[in-house]
């Protein structure tokens, strides 16, 4: 039976900590020059409706590392971007790769597109959850600390997929997790509500330095996502003083982390020197998608 990766609350603990487990391994086994194609003969058709360069790059990557072969389908230059229903598509690539995964606008386009699909079907990005960032965020904090429980997580700003994804981590980790978003910016209520059911200890709240005071993992993305350009002007004035800088630092633990899903806007949800200093784990992180995602990829495709 098949398994897609669309979010992190669709897996049990234990499994997403073998996928951990086999990350470490994969990537001391890259740093040591081994090589086996784990997925020989495998193809991965990758969508993209949003603009990529570290899900691209890195699942293109990971699929050649691992002995497979990385298609790039561009939804403007594909029958999707000429209004092909998704099931169609879906049924259609099935039956030409081993994966797909899928960067989008609409989280429905990936429910859709794993419902129709015979092969497993990988969120690379929606709207709404952004599970393999998280992920990699998770695996960085744990190289760093040895552990990503018995931690305080804090998330500042908007309460986007990141946010969102970053719940149901906490869920199925048990971790503290503060969110300090703007009003009128909190993350999906449903999300939120079936993480609490689970169990997750989740704070909300406007105050940023509140949510930072004592925490050992910060961590934010830009105000405004693609797709929000027009409302840039606006969120750069309710997002203010939603930043990660030398204040935050000060109230947070003393030897936190700093993560940041890449692009960063220097100067507004976090300053220059913060993502640059000693503190900043951004670059490890964002090496980790290649790590992790090879993580997943192994996970679901080599044994089918």
């Amino acid at each position: 039976m098949k398994r897609d990766f669309i979010s992190i609350a669709d897996w049990q603990t234990e499994d997403l900590e073998r996928i951990f487990a086999l990350t470490a391994e994969l990537k001391e086994k890259q740093k040591r020059g081994e090589t086996r194609p784990y997925l020989g003969g495998k193809t991965l058709g990758m969508i993209f409706e949003k603009s990529s360069t570290r899900t691209r790059v890195s699942f293109e990557v990971g699929m050649v590392q691992l002995g497979g072969y990385p298609l790039f389908l561009d939804t403007r230059s594909t029958q999707l971007g000429r209004g092909e229903p998704i099931e169609d598509t879906a049924r259609v690539l099935s039956r030409y790769v081993d994966g797909i995964m899928i960067r989008t606008f609409a989280h429905d386009n990936i429910t859709e597109m794993a419902r129709w699909a015979s092969v497993p079907v990988i969120n690379g990005l929606s709207d709404l959850l952004h599970p393999c960032q998280v992920m990699a965020d998770l695996f960085t904090v744990l190289e760093h600390k040895k552990s990503i429980r018995d931690l305080t997580y804090c998330w500042i700003g908007d309460g986007n997929n990141m946010a969102n994804s970053w719940l149901n981590a906490a869920a199925a980790f048990g971790f503290e997790l503060r969110l300090a978003t703007p009003r009128g910016y909190e993350p999906d209520a449903a999300i939120l509500e079936k993480a609490r059911t689970r169990g997750a200890r989740v704070l909300l709240t406007n105050d940023p330095l509140a949510a930072a005071r004592g925490a050992h993992v910060l961590n934010t993305d830009v105000w405004a996502s693609m797709g929000q350009e027009e409302e840039q002007q606006k969120r750069q004035k309710d997002f203010a003083g939603f930043q990660i800088n030398q204040e935050t630092l000060q109230v947070a633990d003393a030897e936190c982390l700093v993560l940041h899903c890449l692009p960063a806007h220097r100067g507004e949800e976090i300053s220059a020197e913060v993502l640059e200093g000693p503190h900043s784990v951004v670059f490890d992180e964002a090496e980790n998608r290649l790590h992790v995602q090879k993580g997943i990829l192994v996970t679901l495709l080599a044994s089918g």
